[in-house]
């Protein structure tokens, strides 16, 4: 009788780029607020999304970011999500990134969307650029 070897999880996805050691994370809980389910069922927060939270209180989940104002739209984010998770059955433990260089290349489609301008200037210390093929 032979081991077999069942994978349940996809790779990490790696979202930084440049030096990998530049980059501020912590340790938070995220949760499904704002989040809509997939043809699955499934609602996952992907890795890059801005998230809204309190620093202070990462025990309090982090929500995905929302941009409000009328004339002037500004982004409540204040980190983005790290690697995806599965939040379809409520909050779960995340890596967030509070400093660092995102290439936005290795974000999905749908996450590159919430990557505005109110999203940059909400995260001065977050470079957001376009990756290359090298």
């Amino acid at each position: 009788m032979g081991l077999t070897k069942t994978s349940y999880l996809a790779p990490e996805k790696q979202i930084l780029i440049g030096q990998e050691s530049y980059y501020i994370g912590l340790g938070a809980k995220v949760t499904n607020t704002g989040v809509t389910a997939d043809s699955n069922g499934k609602k996952i927060l992907y890795a890059g999304t801005p998230l809204a939270g309190d620093l202070l209180a990462r025990d309090t989940a982090f929500t995905k970011a929302v941009t409000s104002g009328d004339t002037s739209q500004t982004s409540n984010a204040t980190c983005v999500l790290l690697h995806d998770v599965d939040v379809t059955n409520g909050a779960e433990n995340a890596t967030v990134v509070l400093a660092g260089c995102i290439d936005i290349l290795k974000l999905t489609s749908a996450t590159q969307t919430l990557i505005t301008n109110e999203v940059k200037t909400a995260l001065p210390r977050i470079i957001f650029v376009k990756g290359s093929a090298i």
